[in-house]
């Protein structure tokens, strides 16, 4: 597929238009193919451990090798391949024991900086949230689940930039791609996507209560729980994983 045929407005975050300034043109086309080749590997249509070959994907896109290294090292940076000398560039395999371990970080990470969260939690924060909900329905009421899994993945963000942890972040950000890339990759087919969006508007319900405790056990209990989305990775307690 030409790189022509993309629209940068519809992708997300990794694919904003940038300014037409000398070597801009380069970064934009760059974003493009990472939000593409990163729908393809979150979809399974780059399977894990699959080879990622630069010259065909320089065809594909109708780009420089250059433009496709540039998208390669971001999706290098997020985890989602592998690049080693000699060997070439592999999609990054996706086991439920990481995907386990990855839940469990990010449980701790937006749990404990949801108490941070409630000093800062205003309607400017609500109607963020509110807004990414909104896009979450719309994808599912199209089918999209990698657009769908783009927004949720900005709600769980945008919550906890407020905790004001920002050498955090980048952690929680790894830990959101791997879990919803191992959700979908174990999902059953025409999985509930408008309950996936739906389930978010408890969170916005316990932060509105003002009770930190409730925050806590609403996003608690939204991470640890699947609802449609695979294999449960997180024991329950008392229950073997």
């Amino acid at each position: 597929m030409a790189l022509e045929n993309f629209d940068p407005d519809a992708a997300g975050d990794g694919a904003r238009r940038l300014s037409e300034k000398p070597g801009a043109r380069s970064n934009r086309r760059s974003a493009i193919i990472f939000e593409q080749l990163q729908r393809d590997i979150m979809l399974g249509d780059l399977a894990p451990n699959e080879t990622i070959l630069e010259l065909e994907l320089a065809q594909r896109f109708a780009c420089s090798q250059s433009t496709i290294r540039e998208a390669l090292l971001q999706l290098q940076e997020e985890g989602l391949v592998h690049r080693m000398p000699h060997r070439g560039t592999h999609v990054a395999d996706c086991r439920g024991d990481d995907a386990r371990e990855l839940i469990l970080v990010r449980h701790d990470i937006e749990c404990r900086g949801v108490t941070r969260v409630m000093e800062r939690y205003d309607l400017r924060l609500k109607r963020k949230l509110t807004a990414e909900i909104e896009a979450m329905q719309a994808a599912a009421g199209d089918g999209d689940e990698y657009l769908l899994s783009l927004h949720d993945r900005s709600f769980h963000l945008q919550l906890y930039e407020a905790a004001d942890l920002p050498s955090i972040r980048p952690i929680l950000r790894r830990c959101l791609i791997h879990n919803h890339r191992y959700k979908i990759l174990n999902s059953e087919p025409n999985r509930a996507l408008r309950e996936t969006a739906d389930r978010h508007l408890a969170i916005i319900e316990a932060l509105d209560s003002g009770d930190t405790t409730r925050a806590v056990e609403a996003l608690s209990h939204h991470i640890t729980t699947i609802v449609d989305l695979g294999p449960h990775i997180v024991a329950k307690p008392g229950v073997p994983g």
